[in-house]
C-alpha cells in the first residue's frame, strides 16, 4: 500500500505530496512555493513573510465567527539524515517511503521528514476541508526550527490574529506537552597554520560508523553513543602508543542529531601501521561490548590511503583532542521535581578539522535558564583553555508550563472522550518553537501535541500509521469544540 491510501486519507496524501519536495534545513525556496501554490489552490489566503515562515488563514464557518482564533502552527524543514551508503541528495531527491510490517511509515535510507511533515500536513488538511466547524483558523508554518529556529525567532510580533496555539510538532500520541527544554548553539573555532607530512610516513583513514543517532533532545537520555566521543578515546591512544598525528577529523553533520558517524586520517610511522590497526580492532571490541543492547550496528575500521602532505600542528592537535576528550556530551541532571525528564544535557555534535580550520559545533539544552548558562560556561570554558575562540548564538528560553491551561482542559476532556482513558501530560526536553512564540505573543494559551514518531533526526525515524486517525479525530474537534 502506498502512504497516500492510509487513513485518514487528507493527511496522509498531503504527507505524501510533501515527501515530494525538498525542505532540508536551509534549503527551503521549493516547499515554501508549494505551500503557496497548494493554498491558491484551496483558496485560502496565504503569503511568505520576512522570516521566511508561511502563513495561512482560513475564515470561520458560517456562525463561528466569534469563536476565539486558533493557530495550528508546524515547521516545513526537516533534518537531513541518511545511510553511509545512501545516495540521496536532500536538495534534490524526494523522499521514499514505504510500510513496514508492524505498521510503520519509514523512508529508504534516509530521514523521513514526518518531523514535522505530519504537522504541516494536518494544518494543510484543515485548510482544504470545506466540511469541518471551526472559529478563524491561521497555520503558521515556520522555517528552518531544526538548525536555530530562526523562523519563530523572527516572527513579527504583529503578524498573528489567534488566541490559541496547537503546536503539532509532539511525537507521542496520548500525551499533551505544556513545557519544553530552552538551548543555545555553541559553536568553537581555530584557525591554524598546518605544518608539512614527514615524507617518510603513511596514512591510514579510520572509519566510526553504524551508531543509531538520532534527536539529541528527546533521546539524549537513551545511552546511545556519540561517534566523537567514542573516536576521540582511540585517537587519544593512538597518538600516544604509535606516533600518530591527526591530519583530518570528521565528525556528525547536524547540530541537534547524535552523531551517528566519525572519521580519522591520523599518519604515522610504517612500522606502526600494524600497531594501529590492532587497536582499531581492540576499541571496536570495547564499544561494541560497551554499548551492547544499545548500539547494534556498531563498525569501526581502518584503511590505507594516500598521505597528506600536511598535517595539524602537534601542540594544537593535543590541545584539541584533549578539549573533545573533556568536554561534556550527554545527560547533566534531570527535573528534581519530574526525576524521569531531562532538565540539562549537552550534544557534541560536529567536528570538522581539516585544512588549517578547526569547526566545533554543540547544542547545550536545559529548563532552566540558570542551568543553560551554566552548561554554555562550561563548554565554552574547555575549548576557550584549548585556545579557541567561542561564540554562541540562537539562544531560544525554555517554555515554563501552564497546567491550569484551559486548552489543556478541553484537549484532555475531548481525548477521554474518544478514546476511554486519560491522556498523560509532560515536558519535553526537545526545543519547541513554543517559548518563541510566547515571548512575543503571551496572551496564547499553548498546547502542543501529535502522532506517534520515534527516532526523529536518524534514519531510523518512523511514524505510526494508526496513531495519525485518532490525532485528526481529536484536532478536528478541538477546532469545533473550543468556546
Amino acid at each position: 500500500m502506498e502512504i497516500k491510501n492510509l487513513q485518514p486519507e487528507c493527511i496522509w496524501r498531503n504527507f505524501d505530496a510533501l515527501t515530494q519536495v525538498p525542505r532540508p534545513s536551509g534549503h527551503l525556496d521549493k516547499v515554501q512555493q508549494f505551500l503557496l501554490d497548494f493554498a491558491k489552490r484551496v483558496g485560502v489566503e496565504a503569503f511568505k513573510d520576512e522570516a521566511n515562515n508561511i502563513v495561512m488563514r482560513k475564515p470561520a464557518s458560517e456562525g463561528m465567527e466569534n469563536k476565539p482564533g486558533i493557530i495550528l502552527q508546524a515547521h516545513m524543514d526537516m533534518v537531513p539524515q541518511k545511510a553511509p551508503d545512501s545516495t540521496h541528495n536532500f536538495e534534490t531527491d524526494p523522499i521514499q517511503t514505504y510500510i513496514d510490517e508492524e505498521g510503520w511509515v519509514r523512508a529508504k535510507g534516509t530521514t523521513l521528514g514526518a518531523d514535522n511533515g505530519l504537522g504541516v500536513a494536518a494544518i494543510m488538511a484543515v485548510m482544504e476541508d470545506k466540511t469541518l466547524k471551526h472559529g478563524p483558523v491561521e497555520g503558521l508554518i515556520t522555517a528552518d526550527e531544526e538548525t536555530g529556529m530562526y523562523g519563530a525567532n523572527d516572527l513579527p510580533a504583529d503578524e498573528l490574529h489567534g488566541d490559541i496555539l496547537l503546536n503539532l510538532d509532539s511525537e507521542h500520541w496520548g500525551k499533551f506537552v505544556i513545557g519544553s527544554a530552552g538551548g543555545i548553539n555553541v559553536t568553537a573555532t581555530l584557525d591554524y597554520k598546518e605544518v608539512d607530512t614527514d615524507p617518510e610516513d603513511v596514512a591510514v583513514k579510520v572509519t566510526l560508523k553504524g551508531l543509531r543517532g538520532g534527536h539529541s533532545g528527546l533521546e539524549i537520555n537513551a545511552g546511545r553513543a556519540n561517534a566523537n566521543k567514542l573516536m576521540v578515546r582511540f585517537v587519544r591512544e593512538a597518538i600516544a602508543e604509535c606516533e600518530a598525528r591527526l591530519a583530518t577529523w570528521h565528525g556528525g553533520n547536524m547540530r541537534n542529531a547524535i552523531p551517528y558517524k566519525a572519521e580519522v586520517v591520523l599518519t604515522l610511522p610504517t612500522e606502526n601501521v600494524e600497531a594501529l590497526k590492532d587497536m582499531v580492532d581492540e576499541w571496536r571490541d570495547t564499544f561494541i561490548d560497551e554499548y551492547k543492547g544499545i548500539e547494534n550496528g556498531i563498525e569501526f575500521f581502518a584503511e590505507d590511503v594516500e598521505c597528506p602532505k600536511t598535517q595539524v600542528p602537534v601542540e594544537i592537535q593535543d590541545n584539541l583532542v584533549d578539549a573533545i576528550y573533556a568536554v561534556h556530551d550527554g545527560v547533566i541532571r534531570m527535573i528534581p521535581a519530574y526525576p524521569d525528564v531531562v532538565e540539562t544535557s549537552s550534544n557534541l555534535a560536529i567536528i570538522d578539522i581539516e585544512g588549517g580550520k578547526t569547526l566545533i559545533k554543540l547544542l547545550p539544552r536545559s529548563a532552566r535558564e540558570d542551568m543553560k548558562d551554566y552548561v554554555t560556561t562550561m563548554i565554552s570554558s574547555c575549548f576557550s583553555m584549548a585556545g579557541m575562540k567561542v561564540e554562541t548564538s540562537g539562544s531560544y528560553g525554555g517554555w515554563d508550563p501552564n497546567p491550569d491551561s484551559p486548552l489543556l482542559a478541553k484537549l484532555m476532556r475531548i481525548y477521554k472522550e474518544q478514546n476511554g482513558e486519560d491522556a498523560l501530560v509532560q515536558i519535553d526536553h526537545a526545543g519547541l518553537e513554543c517559548s518563541i512564540i510566547l515571548g512575543k505573543y503571551p496572551h496564547l494559551d499553548v498546547v502542543s501535541l501529535g502522532p506517534d514518531i520515534r527516532s526523529p533526526h536518524s534514519t531510523s525515524e518512523r511514524a505510526l500509521a494508526s496513531s495519525v486517525e485518532p490525532f485528526w479525530r481529536l484536532l478536528t474537534a478541538a477546532l469545533e469544540e473550543h468556546p
